[in-house]
């Protein structure tokens, strides 16, 4: 059978000017898996609120983390796409739920490069299920699918939040950073608001409901953000013999004032000097790729927060980007399908 694979991300704005980065967040904040509100109302927080105050800020955000050749995330997916070629014999493309290239891009320009083309294999570069990032990614890309009549079986890989492959690059890319004189390891993720987490439990009566939930054994785990965050962070740090009292979890990029998932990120950074932590490693295992979130919010932002508040040593640890061993176990994730395990994949 004559496959590819496409590489799916969040996206970027394609340029730091303010017009591009109001297009990028209106498209991003109207998406109803980010923001669940009727339409009316969304349109009238997005465009009416939102996008005019934030987009020249989030501009200058941008211009902070730039490079020559683009957006980091771009770039780096780019760098992640060229990787895993040189690994698979499938063809590679990479594509974006907001921004460019879209789904439809990538799908077309497989097809016009592989006309004999039956399969695309997605892989979402989201660890963790939540509605926001992996949930919104696949319904997208499933429905430009659908939408273009292409002739290949779209196949999806499941999120990999406790996969052995996953774990072991991520803990190997943590590693070297250990070896310095630090006191504390915060893993921060990408926070949600707390009502993604009730819509996602399937049972209606776990999630956020039953006291130690993320501890307590449900189907609910299956679709619950918070609980895989939790099985990463404590996966990883017994993988690296941290101890218990070294290592915390935080969510950081809060939206609005509805009450999102805790502790805060940001209050973290100004709570632990206090609490005689002076140098501190922060890592972000909810991204895959370094972007806006890892190299402005928490490298620069972050950094300024925890110095200002005591704080003496501050380092944000890389994201997996091309990291040798996050090559491989995408690369193996493809070669076991194609041999006919299915542990990884969703049937679409």
């Amino acid at each position: 059978m004559k496959r590819a694979i496409v590489l799916m991300n969040l996206g970027s704005p394609d340029s730091t000017d303010v017009k591009d980065v109001k297009r990028y967040l209106d498209e991003f904040l109207m998406d109803e898996r980010v923001i669940d509100k009727p339409w009316l109302f969304r349109a009238l927080l997005v465009k009416g609120i939102i996008v005019p105050f934030r987009a020249p800020k989030s501009a200058e955000a941008y211009k902070s983390i730039w490079t020559e050749k683009g957006s980091p995330l771009i770039v780096i997916s780019e760098q992640l796409r060229h990787a895993l070629k040189k690994e698979v014999d499938e063809p590679v493309a990479i594509a974006m739920r907001y921004g460019n290239p879209s789904p439809k891009a990538a799908f077309d320009k497989l097809v016009n490069e592989n006309p004999d083309l039956e399969e695309v294999i997605a892989i979402p570069l989201y660890p963790h299920y939540a509605m926001s990032s992996y949930e919104t990614a696949v319904e997208y890309a499933k429905e430009q699918h659908k939408k273009g009549g292409y002739p290949f079986k779209l196949t999806t890989i499941k999120p990999y939040y406790n996969n052995e492959d996953y774990l072991q690059a991520l803990a190997e890319s943590i590693k070297p950073h250990l070896e310095g004189d630090w006191d504390h390891i915060l893993f921060s993720y990408h926070g949600v608001p707390e009502r993604h987490i009730y819509k996602g439990d399937i049972t209606g009566q776990h999630c956020l409901k039953v006291p130690n939930c993320c501890e307590v054994p449900s189907p609910a785990y299956e679709f619950c953000y918070r609980h895989q965050c939790y099985a990463t962070t404590k996966l990883v740090a017994d993988r690296l013999n941290i101890p218990k009292e070294k290592w915390s979890q935080s969510f950081q990029s809060r939206l609005g004032r509805d009450p999102w998932l805790q502790p805060y990120t940001v209050a973290r950074f100004e709570e632990l000097p206090k609490q005689g932590v002076k140098k501190l490693l922060v890592v972000c295992p909810a991204f895959v790729s370094d972007c806006l979130e890892t190299l402005e919010e928490i490298a620069e932002e972050g950094k300024e927060i925890f110095l200002h508040a005591g704080g003496e040593r501050f380092e944000m640890i890389p994201c997996l980007n091309v990291h040798p061993l996050w090559v491989n176990a995408l690369a193996k994730w493809v070669k076991e399908y194609v041999e006919g395990k299915q542990e990884m994949v969703l049937e679409n």
